[in-house]
């Protein structure tokens, strides 16, 4: 070789070799996301609060996923098939699939996680006393047999909101249902970055080296899960003004749930979109615990709906009423079985039958302990307006405002309310997953205490739902969710409060953002 090939060649290597740091050191894409609240659990199969579920899609995937129209998708599955006789499904994984840590995902971690989820995921029940056997063949095969069949096994694969089934490794998944998983070591298309997390202040996602997402186009949890950037930082921000200031400012992409009082200030902004996540309507709703006094007793519950006004609630805490509507159904008003049948007592308070019913249900002056939300400002005024109209139907209330994440964690304790328990509480969350008696925690109604919080108790509409999951004929379904509906208006589980339409914002230079009902990540690109 010629000297001055020689020299030309190491000259380019010399160049190159200068510009690795710079390569190396090339910025990361972050997506920096101001949440609804803080996420305080993490275990996919403790809560469902929607702060969890985002938190749950980021780090799992699922065997099957919801698309868009709510239709299940094969996910971490390539393959299945079905016996005859519907008892049998026989399941085959995806080739290669890995944990976050690069660790191989096998059936053995597939049947520990559904064991645990059957145990702790109270709206998969129907599935769950349905399963006779569930077995792994070899590392990616396993088999679900039934007693008898069913029609929603692919559907509720995926956990009842559709990320709860979120497959984890098997140390993970054996560890006892009632108690948090303490490491989080996922199987979808982020990581979570424990080094980094800073309670109160900040939690960091980065992109699963080890995932390799499916090839079709994305739809809400379903197809193609792509990881578009490199991190996701929550930064928590519990003013809404200083998140709005900090989105206008670029500090932040993206603020979770807005509040509407906020809009008037970014609506001309023209950096800042205005979006929708949730494909139906968001549902307001105060829940009482049916497990302790006074609300242990149906005629206690039944004063709370009358003691209620939507009109009232909905203005306080969503402002103008273009953004907001009363409803009086159980299954989301606009959804299929978003009947308002059984009602009608309800549409206007009467807050004398309130007191009247508060003392006929045995109640003599209690405390009764209202917990709510302070750093989320509906629930806040949501609170406020309960604490006044309880206070008008002769109720002593014990109001303990916190943040959001620890009413989260609280509520899901049965304690008496005296030793860290709760009485009464308010929420919301997007009607796709409360729209249908198979899902909807809100409405399921057994006697085991396994159901959602607040363990509302009635074995009339727990054996119409049962009846309304085996039928298969349409009108026969009709009349059973019309049935239903009358009873859940006699039992009160918890009171309707209302819908909106709620708003997301992000900044101009975000894209890809998906509707699905939790907020999802992937897809979405930053420029």
């Amino acid at each position: 070789m010629k000297k001055s090939t020689r020299d030309g060649l190491a000259a380019i290597a010399v160049a190159l070799i200068a510009t690795w740091p710079a390569l190396a050191q090339a910025p990361q894409k972050v997506l920096r996301v101001v949440p609804q609240g803080e996420v305080k659990v993490f275990d996919p199969h403790q809560s469902q609060v929607n702060l969890t579920s985002m938190h749950v899609a980021l780090v799992y995937d699922t065997l099957f996923s919801w698309d868009a129209d709510m239709a299940p998708r094969p996910q971490l599955v390539e393959s299945w098939t079905v016996s005859d006789d519907k008892l049998l499904y026989t399941f085959v994984l995806r080739p290669g699939l890995k944990f976050s840590d690069g660790s191989a995902l096998t059936t053995r971690d597939v049947v520990a996680t559904l064991k645990r989820l059957f145990l702790r995921d109270s709206q998969i029940q129907s599935l769950a006393q349905r399963v006779a056997a569930l077995e792994a063949v070899d590392d990616r095969t396993f088999t679900l047999r039934l007693t008898e069949p069913f029609r929603f096994v692919e559907f509720l694969l995926g956990g009842s909101n559709g990320v709860a089934g979120g497959i984890m490794r098997e140390k993970e998944a054996m560890t006892d249902p009632f108690t948090p998983i303490s490491e989080i070591v996922g199987s979808g298309p982020f990581r979570f970055v424990k080094a980094e997390y800073q309670p109160a202040a900040k939690i960091v996602y980065e992109k699963n080296p080890y995932y390799t997402p499916r090839n079709e186009k994305p739809s809400g949890f379903a197809g193609g899960k792509v990881a578009k950037v490199d991190r996701i930082e929550f930064v928590i921000i519990p003013d809404a003004a200083v998140a709005v200031g900090a989105l206008r400012n670029g500090e932040v992409d993206f603020i979770d749930s807005v509040s509407l009082d906020v809009l008037p200030t970014v609506a001309k902004d023209p950096n800042i979109v205005v979006g929708e996540v949730w494909p139906i309507e968001t549902y307001v709703v105060l829940r009482p615990n049916s497990i302790q006094p006074p609300f242990n007793n149906v005629k206690a519950r039944q004063a709370l709906a009358y003691m209620s006004d939507q009109h009232e609630y909905m203005t306080a805490a969503y402002g103008d009423a273009k953004y907001w509507r009363e409803c009086y159904a159980y299954w989301v008003c606009g959804s299929p079985n978003g009947t308002e049948i059984g009602s009608d007592d309800f549409h206007k308070p009467n807050l004398e039958k309130a007191r009247q019913l508060m003392i006929e249900s045995g109640y003599k002056g209690e405390k009764v302990v209202l917990i709510g939300g302070a750093d989320v400002p509906a629930y806040n005024t949501l609170t406020l307006v309960t604490a006044d109209r309880l206070k008008k139907i002769g109720i002593n209330v014990d109001l303990q405002m916190s943040d959001w994440g620890t009413v989260s964690a609280r509520r899901a304790k049965k304690d008496p309310p005296d030793q860290g328990g709760w009485n009464l509480f308010h929420t919301s969350a997007n009607g796709a997953q409360l729209a249908s008696p198979l899902v909807s925690p809100s409405t399921i109604m057994t006697c085991d205490g396994k159901n959602f919080v607040g363990w509302p108790c009635d074995e009339k509409e727990e054996a119409l739902r049962q009846e309304y999951i085996r039928e298969t004929d349409p009108e026969k379904q009709k009349a059973l969710v019309e049935a239903m509906h009358r009873r859940l208006w006699e039992v009160v589980p918890y009171v309707p409060l209302g819908q909106l339409k709620q708003p997301f914002l992000w900044r101009k230079n975000v894209s890809g953002v998906l509707k699905s009902n939790t907020l999802v990540f992937w897809n979405i690109e930053k420029s």
